[in-house]
């Protein structure tokens, strides 16, 4: 996807196995089902990396432990680590999580996207600009880059 790779030689991790959820007990259609850490990671998880021919799962760059969820309170973090500190995917990436997100919780939900302490030289300015609503706004109108996120999260084969 992209010319001259910052990290040509990223190391790949196993994808974990996928867990089933139980069926809850409650037959009522109408009931709000609490959604929990595994739903949120199981949205993520599959995201292409931008650079690679991986998921963010066997880059590492997001975790189960990743994925914080207060569904009491509609907030979700996912605090993500980019492969090397100097990656100029984090926008990216974060906006990729961000969208998915969008599109697959209920509108209630708060989004924090987050690059992981000390992962990432610019952390502070990624960190501000995936958490404006303006600025990703912004960034989506731009047809190049929701080409890109398109792309990652299209769904892959196999």
């Amino acid at each position: 996807m992209v010319m001259g790779l910052i990290n040509a030689n990223p190391v790949v991790h196993e994808k974990k196995e996928r867990r089933t959820r139980e069926a809850p007990e409650n037959k009522d259609e109408n009931a709000v089902e609490p959604i929990d850490q595994l739903e949120i990671f199981d949205h993520i998880r599959d995201i292409k990396d931008p650079e690679h021919p991986y998921s963010l799962e066997e880059l590492k760059v997001v975790t189960e432990d990743s994925v914080e969820i207060s569904d009491d309170l509609s907030h979700v973090r996912v605090t993500f680590t980019p492969t090397v500190e100097h990656c100029s995917m984090a926008t990216i990436i974060g906006l990729c999580l961000r969208v998915k997100l969008m599109r697959s919780l209920p509108p209630r939900y708060k989004v924090d996207i987050r690059v992981a302490p000390g992962s990432h030289a610019t952390e502070l300015a990624v960190n501000k600009q995936l958490n404006d609503k303006e600025r990703v706004a912004a960034a989506l109108e731009n047809s190049n880059l929701l080409d890109i996120v398109e792309e990652c999260l299209s769904p892959t084969l196999g």
